[in-house]
């Protein structure tokens, strides 16, 4: 095997996720940024429709968005938790950057919505890994405030894209000191002989 290919596969083997509020300064650099993002712009995309859309969060933005989130999970359970609200207001000032991702989708294409979603979530997926590539750690993350139709409007998302969640990249604190461990593949993988 080539020594590119070699780095290539290893890279993938030993990436993680990193929980959101292990992440800190210093963040990527905007070459670093640019490119991950034209590493996600290379996924996989049936009929040309580049539904990937990313929205940058850095800097004072992330206590903006901070306060958004605590302002609308209020709104939407107004019972919640001090605890929860707490991590809904530390969660976008723990990463020195926030990616909003979201997907373009078009109803009036031969390309079903779900292949779509699908190529989204492949241009996630290389994002993560160009930024694991370049030494950062990231987590891509859903739940309430990403589905939630006032954040995706204040984000700029428009009628016919929808928001499937948030990117949070840092420095990785502590380092990781090993590769993850992962299913044996054997419980995820057979032959098909027809």
């Amino acid at each position: 095997m080539p020594a590119e290919a070699s780095n290539t596969i290893e890279a993938l083997l030993s990436r993680r996720s990193v929980p959101a509020l292990l992440l800190r300064e210093p963040g990527p650099s905007q070459q670093q940024i640019d490119a991950s993002i034209d590493a996600a712009l290379r996924a996989p995309d049936h009929g040309g429709l580049k539904p990937w859309r990313f929205v940058l969060i850095r800097g004072a933005a992330r206590t903006r968005l901070s306060q958004l989130f605590v302002r609308r999970l209020q709104q939407r359970e107004p019972a919640t938790p001090p605890g929860k609200l707490e991590k809904a207001r530390t969660m976008p000032l723990s990463a020195p950057l926030v990616i909003a991702v979201g997907a373009r989708l078009r109803q009036d294409h031969k390309v079903p919505e779900l292949e779509q979603l699908l190529s989204t979530g492949a241009g996630v997926m290389n994002l993560l890994n160009a930024f694991h590539a370049q030494g950062f750690g990231a987590i891509w993350l859903t739940g309430g405030n990403a589905y939630d139709p006032e954040i995706a409007q204040a984000l700029g998302f428009d009628a016919a894209e929808r928001c499937l969640g948030f990117v949070y990249v840092g420095s990785k604190s502590p380092p990781a000191s090993s590769p993850p461990s992962r299913p044996e593949r054997a419980a995820f993988v057979r032959d098909w002989s027809g």
